[in-house]
């Protein structure tokens, strides 16, 4: 397949030009819907964050092993990033509103279930369903966004908000875990429920009605099979490093699931309204912005999550202070995304996406250069989690606006939803592999970071892999002027 930039997609990532239309008019209605799908952003990023520092005290509670505690996590993980692109489509073609409601009512109930329930098991399921909920919760809210909102400097302006309670939800997330765990673990997943159900009714009062699309949604085989091979493909990821990259049901897990997808691409050339057009993955800007945002979620939360085992399993620091040490990126992402869209008018998504990379790419070399086997706060992780903090705000809003713009409204949920799913599953990959570098290493004491350089060294060169991506284009244009 050739990857080409010759649609209008690619136009629209340009700064804007001075005859440029009049900029759209932010009503209170239209602030309101912008306030509830940030509410309901800040909430994922609360809820994940804070379930993260409360697995140490529900192990306790509930008996669980490490290798339970960590299904309460890929759970989530798995029904996320394996419905993701279903869940965009489905947004287009039943209504945003209906789905994207409906979704958040099942987030609500999950989380209240799952804050009562006293089975390892159940809990796992719980946090499942919520996974699933989420994957149609975000790429919608996205796609609501993007509709509301005109494309260019209104779009922009309302992603750098959206993205800024994204963070501030993980950053709240890690301190309200903290303080929380300390009354109980129960309330890390009861919190979520009161802000879910106010979400919930502010959202049938203020988005409006829409139509689902006149044609399409009969690709039944493409849903079955996408659905399919994605969450099959999510759960050999996560599952692998415990069983084992050459074990045999590891084997046939990836064999049927590579089958899944390739029964899902011929279908999708065949059928007459198929649940994904696959002509959107010719457009260059798209397919970068999607390999991008693998690149920044997957080195992004493999290095937070190698920090969490290395400050509180080898330096035993108490959550709250582990979040407090983490917290700086956070506080960048927060107060520097509200910035992020008037760059984007003023420099384009490309520049944008390539300060990310190269902030990235920075901190990991950085930490790799000064850190040795016992890693200082104030020289080595702080300089660090500043500069990864700098790449996650530049590069959050810039990477969504360049995977949705010059897409039409009737496939807005499909580029939403195939961008997230991108940075889902791109995560769980990478994750998956750092998982297995630094496997039984862990734990050992003396403050010794050894154990974790190759996972380390594994980020890294996914951030470089990313920022080379992103340079290759450019140098392609510099080069064309200078000819």
């Amino acid at each position: 397949m050739t990857i080409t930039d010759t649609s209008p997609a690619s136009a629209v990532h340009r700064p804007a030009a001075a005859s440029a239309p009049a900029e759209q008019a932010w009503t209170p209605r239209l602030w309101g819907v912008l306030a509830v799908l940030c509410a309901v952003l800040f909430l994922d990023g609360l809820d994940v964050s804070m379930v993260g520092v409360a697995l140490p005290s529900i192990g306790t509670e509930l008996g669980l092993s490490t290798t339970s505690l960590q299904w309460i996590v890929n759970g989530y993980v798995l029904g996320y990033g394996s419905l993701l692109l279903l869940g965009g489509r489905t947004a287009d073609l039943l209504g945003r509103r209906r789905v994207f409601l409906t979704a958040l009512a099942v987030f609500a109930i999950a989380s209240l279930v799952g804050g009562l329930v006293s089975d390892g098991t159940l809990l796992v399921v719980t946090r499942f369903v919520k996974g699933l909920a989420a994957a149609f919760t975000a790429p919608t809210a996205l796609s609501i966004l993007t509709t509301s909102f005109a494309e260019g400097r209104a779009r922009n302006r309302a992603l750098s908000v959206f993205s800024v309670f994204g963070a501030s939800g993980y950053s709240s997330g890690l301190i309200l875990g903290g303080l929380l765990t300390s009354f109980g673990w129960r309330w890390t997943f009861l919190t979520p429920v009161p802000l879910a159900l106010v979400a919930l009714v502010a959202g049938i009062a203020l988005i409006p009605r829409d139509k689902p699309a006149a044609d399409g949604g009969h690709d039944l085989v493409g849903a079955v099979t996408l659905t399919g091979g994605m969450l099959l493909a999510v759960y050999t990821v996560v599952s692998a490093p415990d069983r084992g990259w050459l074990d045999p049901v590891t084997l046939g897990s990836i064999a049927l699931a590579a089958a899944l997808l390739i029964g899902f691409v011929v279908t999708e050339n065949k059928v007459r309204h198929p649940l994904i057009r696959l002509g959107i993955l010719k457009i260059g800007s798209i397919v970068r912005a999607n390999l991008s945002i693998v690149a920044l979620f997957g080195s992004y939360l493999s290095f937070q999550f190698m920090m969490t085992l290395y400050l509180q399993d080898v330096l035993h620091w108490s959550p709250l202070r582990m979040a407090m040490a983490l917290l700086p990126a956070g506080l960048i992402v927060a107060f520097g995304s509200p910035f992020v869209g008037r760059l984007i008018d003023r420099y384009g998504t490309p520049r944008l996406i390539i300060s990310s990379m190269t902030s990235l790419s920075l901190g990991y070399v950085w930490f790799l250069a000064t850190a040795g086997n016992t890693p200082g706060y104030a020289f080595t992780i702080l300089p660090t989690m500043l500069l990864l903090g700098g790449g996650f705000a530049f590069g959050f809003s810039s990477i969504m606006a360049q995977a949705t713009d010059g897409i039409d409204d009737s496939e807005q949920g499909l580029a939403s939803g195939l961008v997230q799913t991108s940075g889902q599953v791109g995560a769980a990959l990478v994750l998956a592999v750092v998982t297995a570098l630094v496997a039984g290493g862990t734990g050992a004491g003396g403050g010794d970071f050894a154990e974790f350089h190759p996972g380390v060294n594994l980020v890294s060169g996914v951030a470089v892999v990313g920022l080379v991506l992103n340079l290759i284009p450019l140098l392609r244009v510099t080069r064309g002027k200078h000819a």
